[in-house]
């Protein structure tokens, strides 16, 4: 599957892109992409050899004009009963994760790839409900959700740790969530 937008085509990666993701894994810019962190290229290799069976949902950001990789998005569906029998579960909820190459930002790439990977979930996917978490001091995060229409739905208190405190212990986040339904897509 390949979504294409003015001046950005998502598209699954190659085997060719892990010196473009090793430049903006490297160094992740939030705590919740510390995890993903590489330290090589041959590390890179091997990370976009896992990707690469990924054609549905997990998506590299290219520009249009020379396919540099700039980032990546994400998201698969899920259920939005958490108690739903397996076997009847409707998976129409999806909470996407989206990155982005550090040299790449303010520059509208990210709003246009996350607008253009919402259309395809409600479109293509049988999505309902999309929703997002963002730490409440990524304000670039929180305010691309608002401007993708997205409502701010809560305030987690020390929801989650991606990261340790200098003495060894967990640095504990607040973790802010976003929604939209299809309802209220206006793609």
């Amino acid at each position: 599957m390949i979504i294409e937008t003015e001046r950005l085509i998502l598209r699954p990666f190659l085997s060719t892109d892990a010196e473009d993701v090793y430049e903006y894994l490297k160094a992740p810019q939030v705590n919740c992409f510390a995890s993903m962190k590489l330290d090589s290229l041959d590390e890179a290799v091997e990370e976009v050899k896992k990707r690469l069976s990924e054609t549905e949902y997990y998506f590299a950001i290219t520009l249009r004009g020379n396919g540099k990789v700039i980032g990546e998005i994400e998201a698969y569906p899920e259920s939005g009963e958490p108690l739903s029998d397996a076997n009847e579960e409707i998976r129409d909820t999806f909470s996407p994760c989206w990155m982005l190459n550090s040299k790449y930002q303010g520059r509208g790439y990210a709003f246009e790839a996350a607008h253009a990977f919402f259309d395809y979930l409600f479109s293509k996917k049988g999505a309902r409900r999309i929703y997002a978490y963002t730490e409440d001091n990524n304000i670039h995060s929180q305010r691309l959700c608002e401007k993708l229409g997205m409502r701010r739905e809560g305030l987690f208190i020390e929801f989650v740790s991606f990261v340790k405190n200098p003495d060894g212990t967990p640095k504990y986040e607040n973790t802010i969530q976003y929604a939209v339904l299809k309802r209220e897509w206006r793609g």
